[in-house]
This record gives structure tokens, C-alpha cells and sequence, in this order.
């Protein structure tokens, strides 16, 4: 009785531990500061709990991120360019923000997307949570990007794969390093057919 007392003690002690150290891994952002927002981003990995956006994900060659005007208003301008091979698809949207959280400003009939900044060690990087209702999908999407680099380092990468595991999602598919990233201005051009967009 006394070691069945204790190893059922040792479960909830270790059950609370874990508990409390997703609660800090997921936990969003009080504040995006704006200056740190700014600029372009690489994307590093994704995970998504939809498994067909996941492996159109896996169809790109790179992804580069913008955002513009973060730090005048509540609104920035966000613009996704993905590269299938020679190609470049440039995708732009207005995010409203509101501290850490943001909704993207589009057609609600078409997809409505909120999510909000997770908190993260690494020191150039960005972990956004997309929670997205759509006629095409319904996903949680967590995506890994940094500032200046294309690969992180396996702590900062570990720190991520923990993220993904307090909120059930699978192991993160990360991005190939060595394709060149698309450049901001790029005329639009279609994905490969079947492939569509990370965004809704």
C-alpha cells in the first residue's frame, strides 16, 4: 500500500510538473515589441495539425516572411512569399494586432484566422500559433521564423518541438537552409497545381 501510495504521488507530482512547463511553453506574449517585428523574417519550421496543409507545406522550397508598418499602428502589413523552385508566390494581408494576438483582416466568409506570438528563448526568432477556420480547413498551425538565420540552434529547436508537443501537434516539418529566399517585391506567380498556400 505505502509504494503503490508513492508511486501514484510520484505520477501526480510529475503529471503537475509537466503541466506547469507547457503552461510556460505555450504561453503568448503580453507585448510584441513592434521594433522587433519589423523587417524579414525566414521561415525555420512549421507544424500543423491539418495533414494535407502539412504536406502542401512540405512542397516549398522556402518561405520569407514581411511585415511592415508594425510600429505606427495596431495594423501591419503582412506579406508571405513562397518559392516552389524558380517561382515565387507573393501573398500580402493586413494583420490587426492587439499585444501579442492578431487577427488577420480578410474576407470573413473565405477564412477567419486569429492566433497570437508564443513566448521563446531564442533571441531572433518568432513562434506564431495560427488558429484557422476556413471553407478548405480547419488547422492549428505553428510556425518557427527567424530574423537572421535559417537554422537554429538544437536547444532553441528542442524548446519548439516541446511547444508542439504540450499542444498535440506533430513533429515539425523544418525547412531545407540553402534554397535562396524570395525578395519582397516579386511579381505574383502560380504554385505548382495542387500545392496550395500555407495561408488560407
Amino acid at each position: 500500500m505505502i509504494l503503490l501510495c508513492s508511486i501514484l504521488l510520484g505520477s501526480l507530482a510529475l503529471s503537475q510538473s509537466t503541466t506547469s512547463l507547457c503552461d510556460d511553453l505555450i504561453m503568448p506574449l503580453e507585448q510584441m515589441p513592434t521594433d522587433h517585428l519589423e523587417g524579414r523574417w525566414a521561415m525555420v519550421a512549421g507544424s500543423l495539425s491539418h495533414q494535407a496543409s502539412l504536406e502542401s507545406l512540405k512542397q516549398r522550397d522556402g518561405i520569407t516572411v514581411f511585415f511592415r508598418n508594425s510600429n505606427q499602428t495596431t495594423n501591419t502589413s503582412y506579406t508571405q512569399i513562397n518559392r516552389f523552385g524558380a517561382d515565387c508566390q507573393r501573398r500580402s494581408y493586413q494583420l490587426s494586432r492587439d499585444g501579442s494576438a492578431f487577427t488577420f483582416l480578410a474576407d470573413s466568409d473565405r477564412f477567419n484566422l486569429t492566433g497570437f506570438f508564443l513566448r521563446t528563448s531564442c533571441p531572433d526568432c518568432l513562434v506564431m500559433r495560427w488558429d484557422v477556420e476556413s471553407t478548405r480547413r480547419t488547422s492549428l498551425d505553428v510556425y518557427l521564423l527567424s530574423s537572421g538565420r535559417r537554422e537554429v540552434e538544437p536547444s532553441e529547436m528542442d524548446e519548439y518541438r516541446a511547444q508542439l508537443k504540450c499542444l498535440g501537434l506533430p513533429l515539425p516539418f523544418v525547412m531545407h537552409p540553402a534554397p535562396e529566399l524570395c525578395p519582397e517585391e516579386t511579381g505574383d506567380s502560380l504554385p505548382p497545381a495542387g500545392a496550395a498556400a500555407v495561408s488560407p
